[in-house]
């Protein structure tokens, strides 16, 4: 399938101009349908019958972990179902062995969610440092080569900026992590949808993402792991091999004890989300069809366009590098007095393109670049055109000229 080809099969670009994939992307047709038929055709709850329903259901089930896995070079390794991305930064966070006088390594430039939970931590005695970027939010490998110290236990940064788009150097940091003795989770809610990602060559141990961002259903988020050293965040049904209730006697109460089983399970308890999952199946294989490298390609066209309008416009900033090598198509501006959630609002009124305006979950990046209402951010995906790019230039121009 072609890029150009691939419109057909979503209804919102055919009256509207969707620019908001970072926050969620659209869906295609073809996943859709593949959720639709779980629910008509063989609805069942998965590892707990022998009936023909469950024994479909639970293989498709089990063949989306592996179509997942793949997808991102995981197949050695554990793939776990989440909700989201920031559930799969929180079991992390929860299910490590910290002992007080750990290090975590994170960012300024990080989401909410690669950052409260280890935040958090610090409740449990547990040093967090956090580093700042350069002006155009890249690091060196200076700034990590000093941070991360024999006494860091986990270093966790984004890929991709959700805020400038920036690309970060994760293989180089893995290196680092490496040379320590430190575990490295790559948040990739950004990345995994825009290009190819391989966990193997990355040299990560942990990567969470989203499948909502990448053409899949929402509540669907992944967790892949290098090796299984995690406790559950929470036990429940399909995550043991065997329970008793003999346990020994504490004053008044009965420890009970159970056998985790192996694998994905032992960390999604109770009832998943079935028809998600087949629906972020279906993502990857669309995104494999049309060939992530073609993806990206096409995303950097789209975006050398936006930065070379908006660089010709007057009292517009872009924030972020300009250099297309060191970016996505995440675009994120000002224009001078005028509230980003006016510039969204006008964008829509006027040209029906939708954008995103605010702090996008990363209040701390925001108070560091000193923008007090945020920004208004572009971002881009397989379902953008060039011609959609070219009116979004045009009516920000036209906002620009109210100043």
């Amino acid at each position: 399938m072609n890029i150009e080809d691939c419109l057909a099969d979503f209804r919102i670009p055919q009256y509207l101009h969707y620019m908001d994939s970072a926050a969620t992307s659209l869906i295609p047709e073809p996943v859709i349908a593949s959720m639709n038929e779980y629910d008509r055709q063989y609805r069942a709850n998965v590892g707990r019958g022998m009936h023909r329903l469950t024994r479909v259901a639970t293989q498709r089930y089990q063949d989306a972990h592996d179509t997942v896995s793949s997808f991102i070079g995981g197949d050695e390794g554990t793939t776990v179902f989440t909700k989201n991305t920031t559930e799969a930064i929180n079991t992390v966070a929860a299910g490590l062995d910290w002992q007080p006088g750990d290090r975590i390594v994170t960012t300024v430039m990080e989401h909410h969610s690669n950052l409260l939970p280890w935040l958090r931590l610090r409740q449990k005695g547990i040093e967090v440092v956090i580093l700042q970027p350069g002006p155009e939010g890249i690091f060196d490998m200076e700034t990590f080569d000093e941070a991360v110290t024999a006494d860091t236990k986990l270093v966790a940064i984004s890929h991709v900026s959700n805020v400038l788009g920036t690309v970060q150097p994760v293989r180089e940091i893995a290196a680092v992590c490496k040379e320590h003795g430190a575990y490295f989770l790559v948040d990739g809610a950004q990345s995994v949808p825009h290009f190819p990602v391989d966990v193997q060559d990355m040299g990560c141990d942990f990567l969470c993402f989203s499948g909502h961002k990448m053409l899949g259903p929402t509540g669907t988020g992944v967790l892949w792991m290098r090796d299984a050293i995690l406790s559950p965040l929470m036990v429940g049904g399909g995550t043991v091999d065997d329970v008793t209730i003999e346990g020994v006697a504490a004053k008044d109460a009965t420890t009970e004890e159970y056998t985790l089983t192996e694998g994905y399970k032992r960390y999604e308890a109770g009832t998943p989300h079935i028809s998600g999952a087949i629906g972020l199946a279906q993502a990857v294989k669309y995104l494999q069809n049309l060939g992530m490298d073609a993806v990206f390609r096409h995303e950097k066209k789209l975006t050398t366009r936006l930065l070379a309008g908006l660089a010709e416009i007057d009292n517009v900033t872009v924030y972020g590098p300009q250099d297309i090598k060191n970016r996505i198509g995440v675009v994120s501006f000002t224009i001078n007095r005028i509230h980003p959630h006016e510039i969204a609002y006008l964008l829509d009124e006027r040209a029906a393109v939708l954008v995103r305006s605010g702090d996008h979950c990363c209040i701390p990046l925001m108070k560091h670049f000193g923008l007090e209402n945020g920004t208004v951010r572009a971002s881009l995906y397989l379902y953008n055109t060039l011609e959609e790019i070219d009116l979004l230039i045009e009516t920000i121009e036209e906002i620009a000229r109210m100043v």
